[in-house]
């Protein structure tokens, strides 16, 4: 039964997004073609019209490329404002507003991501790494590939379920652990708030606290 909720959040975080998206993609388009950007038929020259296309067909093409044209140049102002101070604090709040909403911030930051992802490519995603504050006790951070002067490594840690604010923190690399998973893995555990866990077998802190006292037994003399 774990299992199986675990696979069907996993299925549910991949799924709803892009049912989503596709809504809002619907209706932003359903409304765009809406606006005063109509182009009446009789407005199109036959002449201008080559002989197997339809002046209604034409009209369509021409008001779809408007379309496209004023999507195309509120998404360059938009991210022109992001470059801003002003753009900046206003998608601060914008975050903060939507991720008090149960649910909706889970859907929100998993179509940021797959947007960010998307944009910027997965080549500047790095290794998921272990980081253990406290015995017992392990957390799931990224490496960003920069390093200090002093030779410590610096990590991004991530808060869930938003993971576009966490902490930066400069570790030395004997103080972190490498893991097998990938990168969505590890992003779909925090985006989930660790409901979105992998199929990989669970292996209790408790047991794994007592193989480390038995590896220890076993070294002393």
């Amino acid at each position: 039964m774990t299992r199986w909720k675990r696979d069907f959040a996993s299925g549910l975080i991949v799924v709803l997004p892009v049912v989503v998206l596709l809504l809002v993609l619907r209706w932003l388009i359903g409304h765009l073609l809406g606006l005063p950007l109509n182009v009446p038929p009789n407005r199109i020259p036959v002449g201008l019209v080559p002989r197997p296309i339809s002046v209604e067909a034409a009209a369509m093409a021409l008001e779809l490329g408007l379309t496209l044209g004023l999507f195309l140049s509120v998404t360059l102002a938009a991210g022109y404002l992001m470059r801003t101070q002003m753009g900046r604090i206003a998608e601060g709040l914008f975050d903060d507003v939507v991720n008090r909403v149960p649910g909706v911030r889970v859907l929100y930051n998993a179509s940021k991501l797959a947007v960010e992802t998307a944009v910027s490519g997965a080549s500047e995603l790095q290794q998921p790494v272990k980081l253990e504050p406290w015995d017992g006790m392990r957390m799931t951070a990224f490496k960003t590939g920069q390093t200090t002067d002093d030779g410590r490594d610096v990590l991004f840690l991530p808060t869930a379920p938003n993971i576009t604010t966490g902490f930066v923190v400069e570790v030395e690399p004997d103080d972190y652990e490498e893991t097998d998973e990938n990168v969505e893995q590890a992003l779909t555990r925090v985006l989930s708030a660790g409901f979105g866990e992998s199929n990989e077998a669970e292996t209790p802190l408790g047991e794994i606290g007592a193989e480390g006292d038995a590896d220890g037994d076993r070294s002393r003399p």
